[in-house]
């Protein structure tokens, strides 16, 4: 039994809701000064396109090829040679990256046709969304460096959280959220376009990142002067691992990208209603099923490279009852409570009640993915741990492929609320495609006991939202009620939600607090 494993993911779950809380402070400031309208779109997709490619180059594709390596390095090989590969590493991500980021720069018009179609052709033909494409051009320019400074800023977190120091990586996004929200009440308010100052945001939150990760990795001796190292053997292991893992981790990211373009040839704020209900998915993602695979990834590669096969599988087992145990509720709450939500934390200022009822569809929707989304964030290290980066490209693929597939399909009937139940709906797909491949592997499989725990969450689940149900005001009443009065409602409603979920499994026998542990990292 692990008592440091849990502490970790304690450790991360903490820092990580900290950041969460301020990145809802975020929004609900933009929101507050954009509302849903032709700025907030804009920023969003600004924001978005580097957002995704860091996917690929930082914590994403990267840190699933990379944690196995250096875990393997740091087991097996001496602290010289782990700090060489960290120095080619550094080296050689750090000059592909550069090119990137001033290719992006540079070709920022490119970029923003690309993936603002719908805008690109309104400035062809002089139509009513020219401004967005141009506005969309110049902030791009502002807001791409941000994938160079965190690219190194997640190279300094895997690092740090291969020896143990989740903290740091896990708080580290607090200084990007200080940032934009410093810079939407000070600088946007004295420009034309305020958007403009969100994007600088953007820009000086990755360079405080990034300059915060030093003085840690100073004390861990792994701060190196990066070097070329394209055919140094660690180098050569991370890239052929990463390679297919660029497409596994891409897919979610390509899924979203086009949404965002054929959301541009959708009515005004679908861009906007899209992202404030993603990121109130995110909040319970990062904050449950983000920090538990963060854990479990290094332990799962400790327990593959030294064979403890029994120990990698309670591993799996444990995250797995983690999710379901956190997810579960979490899914229905965000179903149920999504309008009161919105309520609560976006409609002043510019953000009306027409914006929260939209943005609540789509947040539904997204909603009903949350579970799956948390059960791909720990299924997909079981592969990876195993440096096997090559299957969840394959089932990556597939959901990719069916995702675009559900768009089409959805988008002509319900719009933007379509691209998230496709979205929900590919997420879905991919979970159980990596479960079942870890099931013919042998590698994990569901027990009984995982099974009877579900069906109890599922029970205790239940009554929750019967309470929630039977609980809830209508619109019109949250509508009448002051500002304080709804806040003090919903965490009402939240509390005896979550209330009624643990006396549920107490009742059904399920200890939350006594569910069993995986191996520790040491």
């Amino acid at each position: 039994m692990s008592k440091k494993l849990i502490k970790s993911g304690v450790i991360v779950s903490a820092m990580t809701l900290i950041s969460r809380v301020l990145g809802l402070v975020r929004d609900v400031v933009i929101a507050n000064l954009m509302g849903a309208g032709t700025s907030a779109d804009v920023f969003f997709f600004a924001n978005k396109i580097p957002n995704f490619l860091r996917r690929l180059f930082a914590e994403g594709a990267f840190a699933q090829a990379f944690v196995p390596v250096l875990t393997e390095y740091q087991e097996k090989n001496t602290p010289e040679e782990t700090r060489e590969l960290i120095s080619k590493v550094a080296g050689t991500l750090g000059l592909l990256v550069t090119v990137v980021t001033l290719f992006g720069v540079i070709g920022s018009p490119i970029l923003a046709a690309l993936f603002g179609g719908g805008w690109f052709l309104d400035w062809l033909n002089d139509g009513p969304n020219a401004e967005k494409f141009e506005l969309a051009s110049l902030m791009l320019k502002i807001t791409f460096p941000y994938l160079w400074f965190i690219t190194f800023t997640a190279l300094a977190g895997a690092i740090l959280n291969t020896r143990g120091r989740f903290a740091v990586s896990a708080f580290t996004p607090v200084f990007l959220n200080i940032a934009i929200i410093s810079f939407a009440i000070w600088l946007s308010p004295t420009l034309e376009k305020p958007e403009i100052g969100l994007a600088w945001g953007v820009f000086f939150g990755g360079l405080i990142q990034f300059l915060f990760q030093i003085p840690f990795l100073l004390k861990e001796r792994a701060l190196v002067k990066p070097s070329w190292g394209w055919n140094h053997s660690g180098v050569v292991k991370i890239r052929t691992l990463m390679i297919p893992a660029l497409f596994g981790v891409s897919v979610s990211q390509i899924n979203l990208l086009f949404d965002t373009f054929i959301a541009s040839f959708l009515m005004t704020g679908s861009i906007s209603w899209l992202y404030y209900s993603d990121r109130l998915l995110e909040f319970p993602l990062g904050l449950f099923g983000i920090a538990i695979a963060t854990v479990i990834l290094p332990a799962l590669s400790k327990n593959h490279v030294n064979a403890q096969g029994e120990g990698f599988s309670q591993t799996m087992d444990w995250g797995v009852k983690a999710i379901l145990l956190l997810g579960m509720p979490a899914m229905l709450g965000l179903i149920l409570l999504a309008q009161p939500m919105l309520m609560v934390l976006f409609m002043r200022g510019a953000f009306s009640i027409t914006d929260v009822e939209m943005a609540s569809y789509s947040l539904i929707a997204y909603g009903s993915g949350l579970l799956s989304f948390m059960l791909i964030k720990v299924l997909a290290p079981g592969y990876y741990s195993r440096q096997d980066t090559k299957t969840p490209v394959k089932f990556g693929i597939i959901a990719m492929i069916s995702n675009m597939a559900f768009n089409l399909i959805f988008a002509i009937p319900f719009g933007y609320v379509g691209l998230a139940i496709a979205t929900s709906m590919s997420a879905l797909l991919n979970a159980c495609l990596l479960y079942q491949g870890l099931h013919k592997a042998g590698v994990y499989r569901i027990s009984r006991s995982t099974i009877i725990f579900t069906l109890k969450v599922i029970v205790a689940t239940l009554a929750m939202t019967a309470l929630i149900l039977y609980a809830l005001p209508e619109q019109t009443q949250w509508l009448s009620w002051s500002f304080s009065h709804r806040v003090s409602v919903l965490a009402m409603l939240i509390s005896a939600g979550a209330g009624c979920y643990l006396v549920t499994l107490v009742i059904l026998g399920i200890r939350p607090w006594k569910i069993k542990k995986a191996p520790t990292l040491s």
